[in-house]
């Protein structure tokens, strides 16, 4: 499988941060969840939660099915 060219780094410290509201989705190009998490507020920190530990297991992809990892 293709590796993103997106910041492992910059996923990771988005979505710790800024999870809530689904910043690091915007940033891999996930526009649509993004606004559904931002209305839900990551859906109450679960999905927010998800989303990490996807990142850090180097599951979580891209808008283009590219996986992030490190």
């Amino acid at each position: 499988m293709e590796k993103s060219p997106k910041s492992f780094i910059a996923a990771i410290l988005l979505c710790f941060f800024l999870g809530s509201i689904g910043i690091h989705r915007f940033y891999v190009g996930k526009i649509g969840t993004g606004i559904l998490q931002i209305i839900t507020f990551g859906g109450l920190g679960v999905w927010a939660l998800i989303d990490f530990i996807m990142i850090v297991i180097g599951k979580f992809t891209d808008s283009e099915g590219r996986r992030i990892t490190a």
